[in-house]
């Protein structure tokens, strides 16, 4: 978590070839190759940042606080599970890691339906509740029903995580992961309404403290493996008797870690068939650093065609593994440039958004980072290489004082930018009594509204309009998870957002938008809408647009399996191109603008 700005790095050498590579041996663990460095309880800061430019409206649109406006809808909606989390006081980092959310359709009705995870609450070196995990199956009129009992989805008693949603045994219908501190659930569907726990069947219980994860085809063999990452080393009884025993600038004890304890290591299981067999190291996927793992996300980074894989990790570099073709993996995070930021430090990775933010149609990654940092974004460049431009683009100096988890790249106004969602909350409680400083423990999250320029070699400005985007983003929580969804279906998007000691948020946007927007639901053979791994490109008004269908993003948390596309002045979409996880495409001309296109495969 923290829990750390510094540069874990025995060396770096900057290669003069290009200004994205840095090539960097990261600090080994104690009985490594190189010995621990000392932990820093106070690590250097970046130089203060800039004052952000003021909000100004976009050229040629409407005033800037009247593009976006989100109401909290949860509570009338029937939202209302709390989650646990630990003690009051956070003495211990699970206490303040939170869990995640997913949307998904369980019972294929139509209508999007929630899982909510949950975790513990803890008194005096005592667990005194277990809290359960939440099914709410969505009615017509767009309020939610807690199913969670008929489901049987509760959590199993485990202290939970993420939640990852995929069909990965190809009949049809999402199944959910649960990832925990403990053993993980997977809970597959039984096509009834109900699920059954089949993880110590199928080879996935993994006991540790696991976290982010993400469901892909590593080898192209046409069924989903799976990349679960974990992070630290400790075990209940740890977590009981853990006291604040890291000084925060000599004025609080506050809870220690992730210095000082040991990485847990990640996991790699790949699908035989139904049943999951760690393949962790010859894949090539062996977390050699015990790098303190966070979230996952699978994309085609640098346009080969193949699945790789980005970790973002806290306080270690974070990972990105290249997949050769056949389902093996290098670790090239560090030279092709995103695993350090601008200054070659390692940062502490909470969560991650993929996407392509100034429209050259080459991935860009942004990892959320703990405060006084910036929050990275690593801009896509020709050959699967990347830049930091959170300097350039605006989004460093307006993410550097809050601690940021869940992560988006979404367009919300469908103006055909995305825009860069980030969810914010401190892990120390005890620097209410000092707010002078940095601020509070529960933080308000921030919009960062996309200003261009956009196309090759650009890097787009970001401004925050977080204070004119009506009710909902006013909130001030210790925030985690944030799961995006056209839930309601009316073309825009809306935002479910988890917190700890408390109910989710459900931001629904009423945004006075004009812009066109297309949603694609794309079906498989049998129907299932999750076919992950596809990508989705659209033409239309002289623009194209990528979007991809995943399961594991954010902070612990699956966003709507569906495409959404914000498309602005554009009155038809000249063309909708889908590439099928198998490489075969389907192909759509001359699409009318604002409707949800169902594709299904083979046609």
């Amino acid at each position: 978590m923290p829990f750390g700005r510094t540069g874990r790095v025995a060396a770096l050498v900057l290669l003069a070839a290009s200004p994205a590579l840095l090539v960097l041996a990261p600090r080994a663990r104690a009985g490594g190759l190189f010995q621990m460095a000392p932990r820093r309880p106070e690590p250097a800061k970046r130089d203060a940042p800039q004052p952000q430019p003021a909000e100004t409206p976009k050229p040629g649109g409407p005033a800037a606080s009247s593009r976006y406006h989100f109401v909290d809808v949860a509570a009338q909606s029937g939202l209302t599970r709390v989650l646990l989390a630990g003690r009051t006081g956070k003495d211990h980092l699970l206490d303040s890691a939170g869990a995640g959310a997913a949307w998904l359709d369980y019972d294929r009705d139509g209508l999007l339906d929630l899982y909510l995870v949950n975790d513990w609450k803890i008194e005096a070196e005592r667990v005194v509740e277990k809290g359960r995990n939440a099914l709410y199956r969505q009615r017509p009129d767009h309020t939610f029903e807690d199913v969670t009992d008929a489901a049987g989805v509760g959590g199993e008693g485990e202290w939970g995580a993420g939640a990852f949603v995929a069909d990965y045994d190809g009949d049809g219908w999402p199944d959910i992961l649960v990832t925990n501190f403990g053993k993980n659930v997977l809970y597959h569907n039984l096509r009834n309404g109900r699920f059954e726990n089949v993880a110590k069947q199928v080879g996935l219980e993994s006991p540790g403290w696991n976290t982010g994860a993400a469901w892909f085809d590593a080898d192209g063999d046409g069924d989903l493996d799976l990349y679960v990452a974990q992070y630290i080393d400790t075990t209940l009884d740890e977590v009981l008797k853990a006291r604040p025993t890291l000084s925060w600038r000599g004025l609080e004890m506050v809870a220690f870690g992730p210095f000082g304890l040991k990485g847990a290591p990640d996991h790699f299981f790949r699908n035989d068939n139904g049943h999951f067999v760690d393949a962790t190291v010859e894949s090539g996927l062996e977390d050699k650093g015990l790098g303190f793992g966070f979230s996952v996300r699978a994309a085609d980074f640098n346009g080969d065609g193949f699945p790789d894989v980005y970790v973002a990790n806290d306080s270690d570099p974070n990972y990105l593994y290249r997949n050769d073709g056949k389902g093996h993996f290098t670790e090239v995070g560090t030279w092709t440039g995103c695993a350090l930021d601008e200054n070659g430090a390692a940062q502490a990775g909470m969560g991650l958004a993929v996407g392509d933010v100034n429209g050259d149609g080459i991935l860009d990654i942004f990892v959320n980072n703990f405060s006084e940092d910036f929050s990275t974004l690593y801009r896509g460049l020709p050959g699967g290489l990347f830049e930091d431009v959170s300097r350039k683009s605006g989004v460093g100096p307006a993410t550097y004082k809050t601690l940021a988890w869940g992560a988006s790249m979404s367009d919300l106004d469908n103006d055909g930018d995305l825009e860069i969602l980030v969810m914010n909350g401190h892990i120390y409680p005890q620097i209410d009594r000092h707010p002078e400083l940095i601020g509070t423990y529960e933080q308000r999250n921030i919009l960062l509204d996309n200003r261009g320029p956009l196309g090759p070699g650009s890097v787009p400005s970001f401004v925050d309009v977080t204070a004119s985007a009506g009710p909902g983003w006013q909130q001030v929580s210790a925030s985690r998870g944030l799961a995006v969804a056209d839930y309601d279906d009316d073309g825009d998007l809306d935002l479910l957002i988890t917190h700890l000691d408390r109910p989710p948020s459900l931001l629904r946007n009423e945004s006075k938008t004009s812009g066109a927007w297309l949603v694609v639901t794309l079906e498989d053979e049998k129907r299932g809408i999750l076919p992950i791994g596809a990508e989705v490109r659209v033409s239309a008004g002289g623009r194209s647009y990528w979007r991809d269908v995943a399961s594991g993003d954010s902070y612990m948390c699956t966003h709507d399996p569906r495409p959404h596309f914000g498309l602005g002045d554009a009155t038809v979409v000249d063309e909708v191109e889908v590439k099928w996880p198998d490489g075969t495409r389907s192909i759509r001309r001359k699409v009318p603008v604002r409707q949800h296109l169902r594709i299904r495969k083979g046609t």
